[in-house]
């Protein structure tokens, strides 16, 4: 039933959060599911991820960056994951080849402060 939430009923994103989550297995990281936010958060990953972390499907990757803003953060991404599907990660790299960082929209919508990057 958690992987239906958090991949937020997309069939889409409920494939990237199931290879997510082995992915974080793999890596031997602590899985736990937020309830508030309604997403994994696979903590303890030595690498695996990028930046700080990162969200596939509904689940957040991270070695120990998991506060309450970050997980807002993340939870809008998993919300644009359930969104655009398995077209998601490609439209976020062409967004972030064009306009990196603090100037990529679905960094924007995500809210740049809760994502530090204000």
């Amino acid at each position: 039933m958690s992987i239906r939430r958090a991949s937020r009923g997309s069939w889409q994103s409920a494939v990237v959060t199931t290879i997510a989550l082995g992915w974080a297995k793999l890596w031997r990281a602590n899985i736990v599911f937020d309830e508030d936010h309604n997403m994994y958060v696979c903590s303890g990953m030595r690498g695996g991820f990028g930046r700080g972390g990162t969200t596939f499907g509904g689940a957040y990757l991270t070695e120990k960056n998991f506060g309450e803003r970050i997980l807002r953060h993340e939870s809008v991404h998993a919300d644009q994951w359930a969104r655009y599907g398995l077209t998601f990660m490609a439209r976020y790299l062409f967004e972030e080849a064009r306009h990196p960082r603090a100037r990529n929209k679905f960094e924007i919508e995500a809210g740049l402060e809760d994502g530090n990057y204000a």
